[in-house]
């Protein structure tokens, strides 16, 4: 016998159901158990395999893998080698610390499979053997024979056979909004994945009616397969914040170890004994490396992470807090995202002409508009919509001061429709009982009802009506090619049309032969998704940040370039959607050129929405990508920023973003955005404060090895050290800590969102930054050195050299922390003064200055402090010229700020041309949205 295809190629769609079968070697009766189960053996299980997970050692190795980490190493080891357990246990400490949260916060992510892979049902229904059974779904093979009723979950790829009002919701693969009718006539052509109306497709959930249909793919062949394989193959993107920390931590490794080989060389020539040439190599090290950035930075993001979780945005992936206040496009989803994901009637149209009607939701409030002027609902409007309303299986409900729906979305926005104008649907139902009904079916297009009193509704597509028609209400001859004008006219707005009809009937029991002509027709309902209001005004907001958003969805074109002009992000020069067929066609330059030049994109698949991000991400483009449903997973790991939806998201869209919105808000990502350019500038404050520390400390070792004496010390020449490797890790751990920290409670910097983004290759320590790093570290250096040596020669008169160095030593140590106290208060904001920010605007940093005096005077006065960390107690006098040695920083900055803005308010300003601008929204002419 003939081996069966074993994965249905993409024209399964466009054979007939027979057809279908013969290329599966099936039959309507199902396969044998003998053909399934060697087909089983060829084809492998019904699952989507699962990814190779890196392992625990894996994970660690990543968090070592710095230059950084090891150097810090390196300085740890040398110092156990040499007896200074102290100063190595506490680098060691340090690192371990900085490993820990890194794997922790990287083994609880990357689990956007395994949710894929629980979206295959556990079992489904089958004929085997010509009779009924239900089995694992695992055990299924191309060519069974699959039955479905409303409520299964589809268990792989089908062709439908047969079936009964069959309606599958496919918004987490496809993107479509609505459920979608399905049927089994074969299909001509090349039509895109949501156009492919008898496929069923595996993961996707059947509402409503029933069907039996063949397996053509299975696993990793599904279309839940191929979306696996592309979530495997999305690249991971390294945030701007990890490429810029990066960068710093390559050009400090190597100016580190630089710089202690050429002390390590200096010591020796000035007569250094090797173990104290390596002593003072160490000491330089670890002074120069920022043991404390690792734990500042992570502090600094989980801070950034908890305001955004108080504004409706869960952040899984702490750097992503930072990339999303550096985005510069946006791609969103439409549907619940950028709309309110409930379908509302806006446009209604009867012989009498055009009506609008506002109010959006599932609350019955609202005003009807005729050519803009309020107007009461006429005899012609209450019969459109009480008709509306009686052929109609949804139901309204109110509990608790909230609205809900019960039913199918279109038919729940015509009974709030019905109630806006008036219409008590529940009276009215019970004042015309129903007496029989004709379901919808996919080959008649329309749904029919028998009430008492020999009414009969029905409401079904135009066209299919108006074949049925014979007069209007008025008794007057049906003009069908105007009316379908009035449908195409309401189509080209994005809207859902509806027709109503109406005639009596005598019997208590209605046929569809009783439909075929007679129908009075009453007119249409154009219902649509509407934009939120807020969204229009966060995409106003992201503009004026210089953020460009994009919306890219399943839906129709004439829906998408519908709600893209409402929500302004249609130009008059491109008004059409470009269609996920057009980005099929088109080549990676093409492409580029799309996702360059238009704002809307309908009509897409799961690799045109990930074709579409790596487009933007080659032109240096930072990505930003919302979206809910499984068909966004691929892109949503590929961008640099994935947000996805907490309410309607699927469990793989959450385990594939970054970012998780608790309210399905475009908006909340407008306020993320604010807060992630918040949590950057404070980061840049933080390094802006820290690394001057680290290079000030580093001179005075430098100095004190090219320049100072040696001296006797317990019989044996020593190096003169004004600080001790221990007292550089109090300052560094301890005392940078608790200053730096409240930095990351700074207040919004103003204007925040009327900035550009910063550029994708811009290094977050800038020309300035370093600038500062220099001039703050000669001073701190200049001044520490200083005091240090005027107290060693002063107290030396007096006491022994060693009491008289612990003496000058913790005076150096003194000076450094008082100098970083003044210093803290310049890099409350990097280009203002003190006085323009406020002084009183972040209680955090004098709760922080109070903590570290507090711990500084421990150092200073207590026993226990002085054998640990080899201080010694000083005079209160020794504490004023520290505190007058170290003030100096504040006209020094002062003056630098100074010189700044007015350079800055002479250069022209910064742009962005990479990303281009989307147009400004148009006010809308009604209160629905749209002119009638």
């Amino acid at each position: 016998m003939a081996q069966p295809p074993l994965a249905g190629p993409p024209q399964y769609f466009q054979l007939t159901f027979t057809e279908a079968l013969a290329a599966l070697q099936s039959r309507e009766q199902g396969l044998s158990s003998a053909e399934a189960s060697e087909r089983l053996k060829r084809v492998g299980p019904n699952q989507i395999p699962r990814a190779r997970r890196d392992g625990p050692l894996t994970l660690i190795w990543r968090q070592i893998n710095n230059p950084l980490i090891y150097v810090l190493l390196a300085s740890a080891l040398l110092a156990i080698t040499m007896g200074k357990l102290t100063d190595g246990a506490v680098v060691l400490g340090v690192v371990v610390l900085n490993t820990l949260i890194g794997f922790v916060q990287e083994y609880r992510a990357g689990k956007a499979i395994d949710a894929l892979i629980d979206m295959v049902p556990e079992s489904c229904t089958v004929l085997r053997d010509g009779t009924r059974r239900t089995l694992p779904a695992p055990e299924l093979v191309p060519g069974d024979v699959v039955l479905l009723q409303g409520g299964d979950r589809v268990p792989a790829d089908l062709r439908l056979l047969s079936l009964k009002n069959l309606q599958v919701d496919e918004a987490a693969l496809t993107g479509e909004s609505l459920p979608v009718t399905k049927h089994a006539d074969a299909i001509q052509g090349e039509v895109g994945l949501g156009d492919r109306r008898n496929l069923a497709f595996g993961g996707t959930v059947a509402t409503s009616g029933a069907g039996q249909a063949v397996v053509y793919a299975t696993g990793a062949a599904t279309e839940l397969g191929r979306i696996s394989s592309m979530l495997r193959q999305a690249t991971h993107i390294e945030t701007p914040l990890t490429k810029s920390l990066a960068r710093v931590g390559r050009w400090l490794t190597i100016g580190i170890s630089a710089v202690a080989l050429l002390l390590l060389g200096i010591g020796l020539l000035r007569g250094y004994s090797l173990m104290d040439a390596i002593l003072a190599s160490i000491t330089l090290a670890v002074a120069a490396i920022p043991e404390g950035l690792p734990a500042i930075i992570t502090i600094a993001l989980a801070i950034g992470v908890q305001r955004m979780a108080g504004r409706r945005a869960v952040v899984r992936k702490l750097p992503a807090v930072e990339t999303l206040g550096s985005t510069t496009i946006i791609c969103s989803d439409k549907t619940g995202t950028l709309t309110r994901n409930e379908m509302t009637v806006q446009a209604l149209w009867t012989p009498a002409g055009h009506y609008a009607l506002s109010g959006v939701g599932y609350e019955p409030k609202g005003e009807l508009t005729k050519q803009g002027r309020p107007v009461e609902p006429a005899l012609d409007l209450r019969e459109l919509l009480q008709a509306a309303a009686l052929c109609n299986d949804a139901d309204l409900h109110h509990n608790a001061g909230r609205y809900s729906l019960q039913g199918d979305p279109t038919e729940g926005a015509l009974v709030v429709a019905a109630e806006k104008l008036g219409l008590e649907v529940l009276a009215l139902r019970e004042r015309a009982a129903r007496l029989d009904v004709i379901p919808f079916e996919s080959a008649n297009q329309y749904m029919a009802t028998l009430h008492r009193g020999g009414l009969v509704c029905v409401k079904g597509a135009p066209e299919a009506l108006l074949r049925r028609c014979v007069d209007l209400p008025d008794g007057s001859p049906l003009d069908a090619p105007a009316i379908l004008r009035e449908v195409e006219t309401l189509a080209m707005r994005g809207m859902r049309v509806l027709a109503m009809a109406r005639k009596q009937h005598a019997a208590n029991e209605l046929k569809e032969s009783d439909l075929d002509s007679g129908l009075t027709f009453l007119g249409l309902c154009g219902m649509i998704d509407p934009p939120r209001p807020e969204a229009i005004a966060a995409i106003a907001a992201c503009r004026e940040a210089g953020i460009t958003v994009k919306m890219i969805t399943g839906d129709h074109q004439a829906t998408a370039q519908a709600i893209g002009r409402e929500l302004g992000l249609v130009e008059p020069s491109r008004p059409r959607a470009i269609t996920g067929a057009e980005l099929a066609r088109a080549d990676d330059a093409e492409i580029e050129r799309m996702a360059r030049e238009h704002h809307v994109f309908a009509r897409v698949a799961p690799e045109h929405k990930l074709r579409l991000v790596q487009a933007l991400q080659r032109q240096s483009q930072v990505v930003a990508m919302t979206g809910d449903g499984v068909n966004d997973a691929p892109a949503l790991k590929q961008a640099d920023i994935g947000v996805a939806m907490g309410i309607t998201g699927t469990a793989v869209a959450k385990q594939a973003a970054d970012i998780v919105l608790t309210d399905d808000n475009f908006a909340s990502i407008g306020a993320a955005v604010e807060e992630g350019r918040r949590v950057y500038d404070n980061l840049v404050k933080a390094l802006a404060f820290v690394l001057p520390t680290n290079m000030g400390e580093a001179l005075i070792i430098l100095a004190a090895v090219a320049f100072f004496p040696l001296v006797m010390m317990d019989g044996k020449l020593a190096p003169l050290m004004p600080i001790e490797p221990v007292q550089v890790l109090w300052i560094n751990l301890v005392a940078t800590v608790a200053l730096s920290l409240p930095l990351a409670l700074e207040a919004m910097e103003p204007r925040v969102m009327k900035r550009p983004p910063r550029k994708p290759g811009e290094p977050i320590m800038g020309a300035f930054v370093w600038v500062r790093t220099v001039v703050v570290a000669v001073l701190m250096a200049a001044g520490a050195v200083a005091m240090f040596l005027y107290e060693y020669h002063t107290e030396l008169a007096h006491v022994d050299a060693a009491v008289a160095l612990r003496e000058a030593q913790t005076l150096a140590v003194t000076t450094v922390i008082l100098f970083q106290i003044f210093y803290l208060m310049n890099c409350r904001s990097l280009k203002d003064s003190i006085l323009h920010i406020g002084l009183f605007t972040n209680g955090w940093i004098y709760l922080g200055v109070a903590a570290l005096l507090g711990m500084q005077a421990a150092f200073v006065y207590l026993p226990v402090m002085n054998n640990l960390f080899d201080s010694a107690p000083l005079k209160p006098l020794e504490w004023l010229k520290a505190a007058a040695v170290a003030s100096v920083v504040l006209p020094v900055i002062a003056l630098e700020k100074w010189i700044t803005r007015r350079r800055a308010a002479f250069s022209p300003a910064s742009t962005r041309p990479a990303a281009p601008e989307a147009p400004r929204p148009k006010p809308l002419s009604s209160p629905a949205g749209a002119a009638t």
